[in-house]
């Protein structure tokens, strides 16, 4: 009878503060975040004193983890559903949670309204490829100058955007955020509580075809930044090399262009160099417009790097850092979380480029490994996975790739998963990226050079790890 009893009176406690809460304002919440900035979405990343948003998905839901947040010391825990057997007795009290009517929606609220506090540049970075190394090179460059908060690894969607956002601190003198969608209107909705002042779009690819409905809408869908920056008086960084980004920009106030020829900051690849097979795969800039950096020796891998490293030089100078700092923080940039990471193993070079791909970074990266003067083409050996979200388009799209591997003697070609599997062509073919690295074990391959490349979700990592067992 007691426990019946004690079950109604949580029930009820919990309707009540459902009425109480599910109108709370903003400004309220927020006064809460200033005590508590430290902002959770997931329990094993907690602690004590900070905030914990129990966001919903297709897999999870949040709300069924306020017991194990309050147990882990959350100060509150904001949420929108009555949570399964969560026990309100001592030490946990009711006004520890917060209940709203979405809680994403809530989260993104609140960083609307800490966004407006701030009175400084917030540029915003999106495009089909080199986003995270954009970005990474801009903040290295801001950095040097300036307090400048980013967006941390790849936490560039609807939940990583406002978290971006609220990580930013009242000291902060510029904020540099990612932006990644893969349908129309989400970078619109990005925008709204994001407030842009600048804007990138690194290049319209053939990235996530499927949701956006094709190229087309890959094209609008990237220049929802346009939109918003030429309605707010914004300003963008554009690459006159790209076939679409100079005309979509039109009509923008504020247009800062960088590009090999005919822009505000120039530069191109440095090939004249005597030690040029030395320096392997990196790449080296020589800036001939704009700046006075001098040479710029990079460690990035591949030439199409050029725009990523030209656009930090562009922001870098509009923002009056110096010369020196804006080279020496760029060649000082080394990628990291399988983004063109050139892995020397076994006297074998391998870069490892298998964080993502769609056509337009797949070709990019073939072209430039076939052409790299650090080895000949019989000692490079191709693994490559394939491509995600590409739709209808996706057969024709793989066929491509193997059309343009044709084009080249290679030592070998490895191809894993999706619809390479599901074509006719005289390469090897594997499963998965745990098949293929069993292979590459195997081999023996000494003094040659590799390109792994594939999808996320093919996870092409996996096939160095045998070599590292």
């Amino acid at each position: 009878m007691e426990r019946w009893f004690w079950c109604f009176q949580r029930d009820a406690l919990i309707l009540v503060l459902l009425h109480i809460f599910a109108n709370m304002k903003i400004e309220n919440l927020y006064k809460i975040y200033l005590d508590h900035p430290s902002i959770q979405t997931d329990t094993r990343q907690l602690r004590p004193g900070d905030l914990f948003f129990a966001l919903k998905g297709p897999n999870f839901n949040g709300n069924a983890f306020a017991g194990r947040a309050l147990e882990l010391g959350a100060a509150y825990v904001i949420l929108d559903e009555k949570p399964e057997g969560l026990d309100l007795l001592p030490p946990y009290t009711g006004d520890q949670l917060i209940f709203v009517p979405d809680v994403l929606g809530a989260l993104q609220q609140l960083a609307l309204h800490h966004r407006r506090r701030f009175d400084i540049p917030f540029i915003a970075i999106t495009g089909s490829n080199g986003k995270t190394t954009t970005k990474e090179l801009i903040h290295a460059v801001l950095s040097t100058t300036f307090t400048t908060y980013t967006t941390r690894g790849n936490l560039n969607n609807h939940i990583g955007i406002p978290l971006t956002i609220l990580s930013v601190r009242p000291d902060a003198q510029l904020a540099v955020i990612e932006m990644g969608a893969n349908h129309q209107k989400e970078i619109e909705g990005y925008c709204q509580y994001t407030l842009p002042t600048h804007g990138i779009i690194t290049n319209i690819g053939k990235a996530h075809l499927e949701g956006f409905g094709g190229t087309e809408g890959v094209r609008k869908g990237k220049g929802e930044l346009y939109d918003f920056l030429r309605s707010h008086n914004g300003t963008a960084f554009v690459l006159t090399d790209s076939p679409d980004l100079p005309a979509m920009s039109r009509g923008i106030p504020h247009v800062i262009t960088y590009g090999t020829q005919n822009a505000n900051f120039t530069g191109v690849p440095d090939t004249s160099r005597p030690d040029r097979r030395q320096s392997e795969t990196f790449l080296h800039v020589d800036i001939t417009h704009g700046a006075a950096t001098g040479p710029i020796r990079t460690q990035l891998v591949g030439d199409y790097n050029l725009p990523n490293v030209l656009v930090a030089v562009a922001v870098g100078k509009q923002f009056g850092v110096p010369d020196d700092k804006i080279r020496q923080s760029i060649e000082a940039y080394t990628p990291s979380n399988s983004r063109s990471q050139l892995i020397r193993k076994d006297g074998n070079h391998i870069i490892l480029d298998a964080y993502n791909a769609n056509p337009s970074s797949m070709r990019a990266a073939i072209e430039n490994f076939a052409h790299l003067p650090a080895a000949s083409l019989d000692h490079k050996v191709l693994i490559l996975g394939a491509m995600a979200e590409l739709g209808p388009e996706s057969p024709a799209e793989h066929q491509a790739i193997i059309d343009l591997i044709a084009q080249y003697p290679w030592q070998q070609v490895v191809l894993v998963g999706g619809d390479f599997r599901k074509l006719s062509h005289p390469y090897l073919s594997f499963a998965n990226s745990k098949e293929a690295g069993h292979w590459l074990r195997g081999v023996g391959l000494k003094d040659a050079y590799l390109l792994i490349k594939g999808s996320r979700s093919v996870r092409m990592e996996e096939v160095l790890l045998p070599l590292e067992a």
